[in-house]
């Protein structure tokens, strides 16, 4: 399930683009899902480990990619971290709720992102509560973003 954590939060990575130049792993760039999101979040296509071909930036390396992306990856990749998914758009959004329909995902928002029209699970950690949809997480989260 996803789990959010409105607000601050202590040890959550904020900075996830320092976090993933330093911490970048070439077989990320080999998994599914990762290139699925790039290709999807960026219009980009993963060309080897260490090479993304962008239609806007032309051939880059896996760390020029957008904030959003890499902290999607982190988020996939690194279990045992809680990042800051505010560095994300609401185009990463489908994503997140995919993870946590395979895998418990804990992120940290400091913004309302909108995770559309349809149903969806999402504990509330601030609360404890689940939500299932827009409205719903819009008034629960309000009190804390």
């Amino acid at each position: 399930m996803l789990k959010i954590f409105f607000g601050e939060m202590e040890n959550a990575v904020y900075n996830t683009s320092l976090y993933f130049k330093n911490r970048f792993n070439p077989r990320w760039m080999e998994d599914d899902r990762t290139v699925k999101m790039i290709k999807d979040v960026d219009k980009s296509e993963v060309l080897g480990n260490g090479a993304v071909s962008s239609p806007v930036m032309g051939i880059i390396a896996p760390v020029s990619l957008s904030g959003g992306v890499k902290t999607l990856i982190l988020i996939d990749q690194i279990n045992d971290k809680v990042f800051n998914a505010s560095n994300c758009g609401d185009n990463c959004a489908r994503w997140l709720l995919e993870m946590g329909r395979e895998k418990d995902v804990v992120i940290n928002l400091r913004h309302l992102m909108d995770f559309g029209d349809g149903q969806f699970d999402v504990e509330i950690m601030n609360t404890g509560e689940t939500v299932h949809n827009m409205y719903d997480l819009a008034v629960k989260a309000g009190r804390f973003v």
